[in-house]
Parts: C-alpha cells; structure tokens; sequence
C-alpha cells in the first residue's frame, strides 16, 4: 500500500510539473485597458463640422481605431450634436461641450469650444468681420491697429523723411481715409515682437498667401511666380466695386466671390516719400523676407483679374491683412 501511495504522489507531481510548464508558455490574455478621443480638445466654429476618432488600447500595447459599436454623446447638447460614426456639427451658437466616447466599460471624453464668432477685436476696440476661405481664416477688413498686443503704442508717422522703423500712417496722412481703408504699417512693425495682430492670429506669410491664392485656383506653380500670376484670384479677393476704378477686375464675374473684402487702399512709397494707388490698387504685406532689404507683398490692381506677387522695399507701407493661428 505504501508503495502505491509513493507511486501516485510521484504521479502527481509529474503532472503537476507539466501542468505548470504548459501555464508558463501561454500567452497572457490581452484585455482592453482604455479608449481614447482624438482630438482630446478643439475649437468648433458654428456650423462647421469636426470628427472624433476613438482608439481602443489594448495591455499588449496594441491599439485599434474603433469604427463601430462605440456609443457618441454630447454634453450638455445646446451648441452642437454628434451622430453615431463621431461626427459633431456645431450650431451657429457658443458654449462649452464635453463630447464622451463609450465602448464596452470604458469611457473617454474630449472638450470641445464651440463659437459663432463671426468678428474680432483688436486692442484698442476696433471690430473686424473674419471670412473662411478653404481652412484659413482671414480678416475681411485691413487693420487700423495703433498699439501692439503688449500696449505699447505703434509709432505714428506723417512726415516719412525721417524715417522710424516700426511705424503706421493714414493714406495721405487723412484720418478719413483709415476709416475705410485702415492704416498703412511698414515692415518693421510688422515684424515686432510686440505683436500687430491680437492674440492667435498673425499677419500671414508669403506660403499662407499662396495657400489662399491656390485654394480660389492658382496652380502651385502660379502660385511660386512672380508678378501677375493666375487667371481671377484678384477679382475673387477684391469686393466694393463702388471703390474700385472701371477695369478688368471689378468686371470680372466672379469678383467679390470669396468675401476676402480687398480695398483699393494705395500705398506709400518710402523712396520719393509719395502716396499713390488709392481707388486702383491694394497693396497687402507678407510677414516672409524677399532679403535683407526687401519683404514678400501682394497687389491688386484694376485693370488687372490676377494677383501680383512682388518683392517691396521693407521701408515701404502697405496694408495689413490677419490669418488665424
């Protein structure tokens, strides 16, 4: 009996060891661990529309973007929906939503700002209307700005002999005329890093220019040349044809099509210190440098349909225009 007892024990733990050995080879289970909403926050003008992406992950460090079975809610609701596959639609109201995605016994949530702006202030007040244009957000006025986003004052200038950098001035020194047109800045100001633009926009670059000139159908190859470039992108920025001098440009049919709201405001010439093109020409910094003497600008004219990319003495002044973060 005692030998059989000893002969089942040993039998036992030779199973035992098997057993053992056989667990320790056996892959752990992966489980789910946690979801994630992509983006975790954004900004949603109204009656825009914005996906969210739930990422399922896993304890193997594996993860699946999930694109069913995942329950999509929106808190409290009264700025924007959401539908079954993530997509939020914003009203044209304002508020803040928290979007929360549910799949099986996790959860995530995601902050979403959602605005009906329409306009925006600069420092001192003044109200400026803004215009989508493809993904950019433009101003659809020129600045008339006259401190920089810290306070400090912009230089005001009417005798441009002698010259200070960092400076801004009304079209023939006439007050009258930055009512409709704004001021016209050199590039010193603005290039300061006190900033022109209010916080989260910028003046654009010669790139965010091609960007919009290319969205309303300049090719990229256009859009890298100089001078007169294009078919009617300067028709589609121009609007008022009331300010406008008779030519190919307010008389092109699409003229005024994107809501950029171009003004013939003229410029002022630092060389022969003149005011010129005021009614026949609009002329736009770029925040990009040509050279050392020398910025990247835009210009409409009106006996002309296209827009003409030019390199102008960084001494000169010209109108400003702002493109959103």
């Amino acid at each position: 009996m005692r030998k059989l007892q000893t002969i089942v024990r040993f039998l036992f733990v030779i199973a035992l060891f098997f057993n053992c050995n056989k667990n320790s080879t056996e892959p752990a289970e992966t489980v789910l661990t946690s979801i994630e909403i992509t983006p975790d926050s954004v900004r949603v003008l109204g009656g825009k529309t914005q996906q969210f992406i739930c990422t399922a992950k896993y304890s193997d460090e594996s993860s699946i973007i999930m694109t069913e079975n995942v329950n999509w809610s929106v808190s409290p609701g009264t700025a924007g929906r959401i539908d079954s596959t993530g997509h939020y639609t914003a009203f044209d109201t304002s508020g803040i939503e928290i979007v929360t995605a549910m799949y099986l016994d996790k959860q995530a949530e995601s902050i979403v700002i959602q605005t009906d702006q329409s306009s925006i202030a600069d420092i001192d007040g003044n109200i400026y209307k803004i215009v989508q244009i493809g993904d950019q957000w433009w101003l659809a006025e020129n600045l008339k700005v006259t401190h920089y986003r810290n306070g400090e004052a912009i230089t005001h200038v009417t005798d441009w002999s002698n010259l200070t950098a960092g400076a801004y001035c009304a079209y023939k020194n006439d007050e009258n005329n930055a009512d409709t047109y704004g001021y016209l800045y050199d590039w010193a100001a603005v290039k300061d890093s006190r900033n022109i633009a209010p916080e989260g926009w910028h003046v654009p670059t010669d790139e965010e220019w091609k960007q919009l000139e290319m969205y309303l159908g300049m090719s990229q190859f256009e859009a890298d040349d100089i001078f007169y470039r294009g078919t009617n992108e300067g028709s589609k920025l121009a609007d008022n044809a009331s300010l406008w001098s008779d030519g190919a440009l307010k008389n092109n049919s699409v003229f005024g099509e994107s809501g950029f709201s171009a003004l013939p405001g003229g410029c002022h010439h630092f060389t022969g210190n003149f005011f010129g093109g005021m009614g026949f020409s609009a002329y736009f910094w770029s925040s990009t440098s040509a050279h050392s003497l020398n910025a990247w600008g835009r210009k409409l004219y009106d006996r002309n349909s296209e827009v003409y990319r030019y390199s102008t003495s960084i001494q000169d002044e010209s109108s400003v225009r702002l493109v959103r973060d």
